[in-house]
């Protein structure tokens, strides 16, 4: 039988056992001074001028994804086009209730818009 400390150890006790070792205080190399062992492996480093940190861009429009477009196709109907949300046609299918959209007749939300329909 092995009589190493992580024989029979569970992720928690290794998690717990690696972050006791982390805190752990020990001696600077650069001074004699203790600090815990977490900074010895924290390095600073100074700000590049060539990189920026630039915003990122936010979109809140909804784009079906995954599960989404295969269960209600791959094409999202009416992106681009006018929307007149109190225009209904009639004609095989339906229409989005918020956007106007071309919906599949057992659609339960709409491509465009992502609302729910009735």
């Amino acid at each position: 039988m092995s009589t190493h400390s992580l024989t029979f150890s569970t992720p928690e006790m290794t998690l717990k056992k690696f972050a006791l070792w982390l805190g752990e205080q020990v001696t600077s190399p650069n001074s004699q001074e203790t600090v815990p062992r977490l900074t010895l492996f924290l390095q600073e480093k100074k700000p590049d001028s060539s990189s920026q940190i630039t915003e990122p861009v936010i979109d809140d429009t909804f784009r079906p994804s995954g599960a989404v477009t295969e269960m209600y196709g791959r094409e999202i109907a009416g992106i681009g086009e006018e929307k007149h949300p109190n225009v209904r046609q009639v004609e095989m299918g339906k229409n989005c209730i918020n956007c106007g959209a071309n919906l599949n007749i057992n659609s339960k939300f709409c491509k465009a818009c992502g609302s729910k329909q009735v």
